[in-house]
């Protein structure tokens, strides 16, 4: 059964960073995309940006040149480095891990995580 447990979020001001880590365990991670996922209660969840097993990455466009999806296969863990966050970036963050290894650009939703709040003022 995988599992999914994220941490990092935090309380920032506007212009502030956070690193967010997924720690991923029960499936072979290394052979799956994975995703980052973000909820904001009453507006649902919006994909962030993702990874492949390979490396190859891709982001949202509000994500796109302030956040960077990684991944470290030899600890199954993944990564996101939010940079110039801003008040629109509140929301709860989860990891998500693709429904199959075979690559289809679809997210297993809801997360097998419990996510991590980013909270950002003004």
């Amino acid at each position: 059964e995988a599992y999914l447990a994220e941490s990092g979020g935090g309380s920032v001001q506007t212009g502030g960073s956070l690193r967010l880590s997924c720690a991923a365990s029960g499936f072979a991670f290394r052979e799956y995309a994975m995703w980052w996922i973000r909820q904001v209660p009453g507006k649902g969840h919006e994909w962030v940006a993702g990874i492949k097993s390979g490396g190859a990455t891709w982001y949202n466009d509000f994500a796109e040149r302030r956040f960077i999806v990684t991944r470290d296969d030899a600890n199954n863990m993944l990564y996101l480095q939010l940079n110039a966050l801003n008040p629109g970036d509140t929301a709860t963050y989860f990891c998500a891990k693709e429904v199959a290894p075979v690559f289809s650009g679809q997210y297993s939703w809801p997360s097998e995580g419990q996510g991590t709040q980013v909270t950002v003022s003004s």
